[in-house]
């Protein structure tokens, strides 16, 4: 496996997230990197109720040993749609598989929305990355009730979308069909939206090669993730008929730390909001060169090694508790 350069350029970031076994390892990896301060970590309903996935995001901080940094709860719904969950991949708890340690950390007091408000307003403008692994309704709600942060945020990097395939439906992908009109809110807020979607996260396999580079760490925190691949890949291989699953949501905080893991393409996207067969679509105009204007990408190609040698590298770093 290829070695990790080191920089000393910190990127400051909020990931909100809904573990999820893949957000579980990219709460490790940003906790993990010595590139990544992790601000802040707040959750939403999605891959399961919004107190399962919560429960989740505090039991992957007592594997990690997580603490000086606030988790919050956020939105318990869509912004206008029903509650979907995705039991057929992460079980009925949201990270079925590994036994879960119990919390050791209490929850910040403050709605995962405020949390976010106020994390970017109390930091110089254009040094906060929002990074959202899951439905986008906490990140549109933070920018319609303080529609100043916009401006603030440095980008948004989202695990979400797909401009050639989904798993959803034919053509939209999970995080964004389940509050489409979240989605449609936050790529079109102004602020810069780098799209991590399927295209690119279904390069990110991990294959038993990544296995068994992760098991020779040797760490509990580096068994733990083991074992979640272990179900994660069974049920993709059940479900979807992946030989190796997919791990999408740490693909976006290896952009923030090494853009050059993720080759991009600046492109107009949008959402659609009203298709009996496209809802939740994200519609990405190809056709000619991105006008002057354009704030969004999409990440087309991955660096497969590089990007595991990132997370074998921050377990390690985050070592035995």
């Amino acid at each position: 496996m290829p070695p990790v350069a080191e920089s000393k350029t910190v990127k400051k970031i909020i990931l909100d997230c809904d573990p999820g076994h893949d957000d579980a390892v990219a709460l490790l990896l940003a906790h993990g990197n010595p590139e990544i301060e992790l601000l802040a970590v707040t959750t939403v309903v999605g891959n399961q109720t919004l107190p399962k996935v919560t429960r989740n995001a505090l039991a992957v901080a007592a594997v990690a040993g997580i603490t000086g940094v606030p988790f919050a709860a956020g939105c318990t719904r869509p912004l206008i749609r029903d509650i979907q969950v995705a039991p057929d991949i992460h079980g009925e708890s949201g990270l079925d598989g590994p036994l879960l340690p119990e919390p050791e950390i209490e929850l910040d007091a403050r709605h995962a929305v405020d949390l976010i408000i106020e994390t970017v307003l109390a930091h110089e403008p254009g040094t906060i990355t929002l990074v959202p692994t899951g439905g986008l309704t906490n990140i549109a709600m933070a920018a319609r009730k303080a529609p100043e942060i916009i401006g603030r945020v440095k980008e948004v990097v989202l695990m979400g979308g797909g401009y050639h395939v989904g798993n959803f439906s034919a053509v939209a992908e999970f995080n964004i069909a389940i509050d489409p009109e979240a989605a449609h809110i936050v790529f079109n807020a102004g602020w810069p939206v780098v799209m991590v979607g399927l295209d690119l996260t279904h390069q990110a396999l991990a294959t038993a090669e990544v296995a068994a580079q992760i098991a020779a760490v040797g760490t509990a925190p580096a068994r733990f993730v083991g074992e979640l691949l272990e179900f994660f890949g069974q049920a993709y291989k059940d479900v979807q008929g992946f030989e190796a699953p997919p791990v999408h949501d740490p693909c976006a905080v290896a952009y923030v730390i090494d853009p050059s893991i993720v080759k991009t393409r600046r492109t107009p996207v949008d959402i659609e909001l009203a298709g009996g067969l496209t809802r939740g679509m994200t519609v990405a105009d190809f056709r000619m060169p991105a006008p002057e204007d354009c704030r969004t990408s999409v990440a087309v190609e991955l660096d497969h090694g590089r990007f595991w040698a990132l997370v074998v590298d921050a377990l390690e770093r985050i070592g035995e508790r």
